[in-house]
């Protein structure tokens, strides 16, 4: 299917995601097709979402108001979710969006990929692991700028990250040729075939950048002037 074409389905936790943001998230979504559907969730009387309140005419949302009936659950939570299952099964849709930071939405989202979804995930670095690995792809609103003064630091970090690095080295492995070298292309097909990832949620806008930031691989170019990329700790090949 022409992905210009794809209908999109975009479910806002409103009492749990930013609306400073809210633009990031349309402009990342329209890569994916139109939104057909959008809605956000909250008790609309808290002045903690007002926020929100003001871009529900300019953005064509439609609130769903919630009381907070019960101190400590959330009811908007399970609202968005019963009105999710109901779209994906009475509506004609191939991207599902959720938006948020604190609720684990994982047992939704397992659901629309099963249906053949697309699912993708915004949120805050506080969103539950579980949810954020589910999506087909998930990303951090609040996420390291590239150009941000602490850029060093980050990079520390990453090397430091024992999952990411991992990662990458289990999708060269499994993508390489008997030199060793791997397309990156299909290296990062890989790593998306097996649990959401965006180079941007850790300050870089691609992946051949965070594979130069990290210094423990070898990028060269390859056919087509696409990269090819070795772990150092692999014998080197010309």
């Amino acid at each position: 299917m022409d992905e210009s074409k794809q209908k999109i389905a975009l479910f806002i936790d409103a009492d749990n995601a930013p609306a400073s943001k809210f633009e990031d998230v349309l402009s990342e979504v329209a890569k994916y097709g139109v939104v057909t559907i959008r809605k956000a969730y909250g008790n609309w009387k808290k002045t903690s979402i007002k926020a929100w309140e003001e871009l529900l005419h300019e953005y064509a949302i439609q609130p769903i108001q919630q009381y907070d009936l019960t101190k400590g659950k959330n009811a908007s939570d399970i609202a968005l979710v019963i009105d999710a299952m109901d779209v994906m099964y009475t509506k004609d849709i191939d991207v599902m969006c959720f938006v948020s930071s604190d609720c684990d939405f994982t047992p939704m989202v397992t659901r629309a990929l099963a249906e053949g979804k697309v699912v993708l995930g915004f949120g805050e670095r506080k969103t539950p692991l579980p949810f954020v690995n589910a999506c087909s792809k998930f990303l951090y609103l609040d996420q390291e700028s590239q150009n941000s003064d602490t850029h060093q630091t980050t990079t520390k970090n990453i090397k430091s990250d024992t999952k990411l690095i991992n990662l990458l080295r289990q999708a060269i492995e499994a993508t390489e040729d008997e030199n060793g070298w791997a397309a990156l292309g299909l290296v990062g097909s890989h790593i998306s075939n097996k649990t959401s990832f965006d180079t941007r949620n850790y300050g870089y806008k691609n992946l051949s950048s965070l594979i130069k930031a990290i210094d423990l691989f070898k990028l060269k170019r390859g056919p087509g002037n696409s990269y090819l990329v070795q772990d150092i700790r692999k014998k080197k090949s010309t």
